[in-house]
């Protein structure tokens, strides 16, 4: 009960990433995405461990419910401006439509004669203009490269309309790509922006209700009573000092990016989560709001990577130290906990964990062996896996945001799907992963375009890029046998 409590909660949060392009009701959504854990649970209750739900209602159920789901999704869409098509394009959820303002032609007859001089024929040759629902769609050559086209092309629309649009440059489905103008409803509070979005009394508090929580599930972790005595809470410290630190380096990281590029976003909000007898966290991590436009594919890279890898590289750091300081204990007959059994977690799981593992324990880890982790190791795996769950290259994790930026909007939607489909197969061998293919399977494909969503990255980030994918696989995947023979696992 304890982990259909969290599975609903997490389903929650993702569930609520969809909002943006449907209008049926979340909690139609989240009731759809938990009716698979809901049934299994009824029929548990029912039967007891005598009787297990056949394996075919149970592909009946993820799938009829997975159909189910993407058919309410789609059926509530909002359309046209939040689909890609042929002549619209995706245009940024932070850009909502003026109370009263019309959308069919946002610019009169005279001011489309200046936006037809905006467009030099050596940088775009413009052909013709369209008209859509809260898009001016420019169509036409391209003469130049798209850094220069669009620079030139935004510097020109700014002089004629001032921020009263935002200038997107996308790819049709032609492989040509054209400009849209998109109504800037937010110009005249744009200067107000900072003071709405940077409340630090609520991030404060937050991170201290977080330390609170982690410090209790610190406790949890150390198998020590709740008290009010210092010489006790003071154990759980190191549990909780170690993972709000890893949630601060991450989000701080993924901040930063956004100042750095100019783009609005809110101060690192965690989120504290009373901890539980078999799940003892303290939180479920922590996010930024982004509320403007990304201006280019090089930050939606940045803004995707620079947090998981700041992520990874505390994380990391804190698991081997924690490693060093655990204990090896016997390797139970049914580790059910998989991944988060951390009184019994066995390294073969994952090539990082095994490596780390071994390095860290010497001989003492040997085959049939599990780790005890030491609280620090606890704060530092659930940090690798957080990092590694987030870089999967689907939708708004910072993996879908890294893949659209390497590789276009499209084809980073298309290894999205691929990699879903691929982590679901790979779970029927690995039951583990099992929650984070479901996971997964709810979040949307395809992520918000940047304004510039044509100039392409350049060879070092697409490098970064390489890595870090590659960094994902060696947490998920199991050691090999030939791995595990080296290691004497």
């Amino acid at each position: 009960m304890i982990w259909l409590f969290v599975l609903g909660l997490i389903t929650y949060f993702i569930v609520q990433r969809v909002t943006g392009i449907t209008r049926t009701p979340v909690w139609a959504l989240w009731l759809v995405a938990m009716m698979p854990a809901f049934s299994i649970t009824a029929w548990a209750l029912a039967f007891g461990t005598q009787r297990r739900m056949p394996l075919e209602l149970v592909i009946l159920l993820f799938v009829g419910c997975l159909a189910l789901y993407l058919y309410l999704i789609q059926k509530g869409r909002i359309a046209p401006t939040s689909a890609i098509d042929s002549t619209t394009p995706q245009v940024p959820s932070s850009t909502p439509e003026k109370s009263g303002q019309s959308t069919s032609r946002p610019i009169n007859k005279a001011e489309e004669t200046s936006l037809q001089g905006c467009f030099p024929w050596s940088v775009y040759y413009l052909q013709n203009i369209d008209y859509r629902p809260q898009a001016v769609i420019c169509r036409g050559q391209l003469r130049t490269t798209p850094e220069v086209a669009y620079k030139t092309i935004q510097e020109n629309v700014e002089g004629k309309f001032g921020d009263r649009f935002y200038v997107v440059f996308q790819e049709g489905v032609d492989k040509k790509p054209f400009f849209a103008l998109v109504p800037n409803s937010q110009a005249s509070i744009e200067a107000r922006q900072d003071r709405r979005l940077t409340r630090p009394g609520i991030a404060l508090g937050l991170a201290a209700m977080t330390l609170l929580t982690t410090l209790l599930a610190g406790l949890e972790i150390a198998k020590k009573q709740v008290t009010l005595d210092p010489s006790v809470l003071v154990q759980g410290l190191p549990y909780a000092l170690a993972i709000v630190g890893f949630f601060a380096v991450r989000s701080l990281g993924c901040y930063w990016t956004t100042r750095r590029y100019h783009i609005a976003a809110t101060l690192p909000y965690f989120i504290p989560v009373i901890p539980l007898p078999l799940l003892p966290l303290g939180t479920v991590g922590s996010f930024i709001q982004i509320r403007s436009p990304i201006p280019h594919r090089k930050a939606l890279f940045d803004v995707g990577v620079v947090g998981a890898l700041a992520g990874f590289a505390i994380a990391i750091p804190l698991l081997y130290w924690g490693l060093d300081h655990s204990s090896v204990v016997a390797l139970p007959p049914k580790p059910g906990a998989g991944l988060l059994s951390f009184e019994a977690l066995n390294p073969k799981y994952s090539l990082v964990l095994a490596g780390l593992g071994k390095l860290a324990l010497g001989n003492q880890l040997v085959a049939a062996k599990a780790i005890n982790l030491h609280p620090i190791a606890v704060a530092g795996w659930i940090g690798v896996l957080f990092s590694a769950f987030n870089l999967m290259p689907v939708g708004q994790l910072d993996g879908g945001r890294m893949v659209h930026a390497m590789f276009g909007q499209r084809t980073g939607a298309a290894i999205g799907q691929v990699s879903r489909l691929l982590l679901l197969i790979l779970s029927f061998a690995q039951q583990h992963l099992l929650l984070w293919a479901i996971l997964l399977l709810l979040l949307p494909a395809t992520d918000e375009p940047a304004l510039n969503d044509i100039t392409e990255l350049d060879n070092s980030r697409d490098v970064v890029g390489l890595l870090a994918l590659a960094l994902v696989l060696l947490v998920i995947l199991p050691a090999p046998k030939v791995v595990l023979a080296w290691l004497s696992l």
